[in-house]
């Protein structure tokens, strides 16, 4: 039986754009982008390890709120619940610790680039969105 696999991953949004994260080659997935995020640890809520994780990796503070898709997909070795949740940025400006780089990016452009399987069907939701007015 494969390994079930809780991730929270965060949709950052600013400025009309969406924070997306380049997996780097020394990651399982290597060079695939996905919403930045990682493991639920037992006893932590969504929210908790979502901050913690953007911590580590991205070097900032989010405040991450509710969630915005959830979906389970299976990988070769592991079956993987992606919960993306909505997330916003606190405080620091994000930079690549362990991803290879990362990059701000309108919602109608998210499909130019290629996801890791468990993120896409965020990227198919967020597209649906329509894009908020210019103030």
């Amino acid at each position: 039986m494969k390994k079930k696999v809780k991730v929270a991953a965060a949709v950052i949004e600013q400025e009309g754009k969406v924070l997306c994260a380049l997996r780097s080659a020394q990651m399982s997935l290597p060079n695939v982008w996905e919403f930045p995020g990682g493991k639920v640890e037992e006893g932590e809520s969504l929210q908790a390890a979502l901050e913690r994780e953007i911590e580590e990796e991205l070097g900032c503070t989010i405040k991450a709120g509710s969630v915005f898709h959830d979906y389970t997909h299976e990988y070769e070795a592991a079956v993987v619940q992606l919960i993306a949740l909505r997330a916003e940025l606190i405080e620091g400006a994000p930079y690549a610790r362990e991803h290879e780089r990362l990059l701000w990016l309108p919602k109608e452009s998210l499909s130019s680039l290629v996801w890791a399987p468990a993120d896409v069907p965020a990227v198919n939701e967020l597209q649906k969105e329509k894009a908020a007015p210019k103030t």
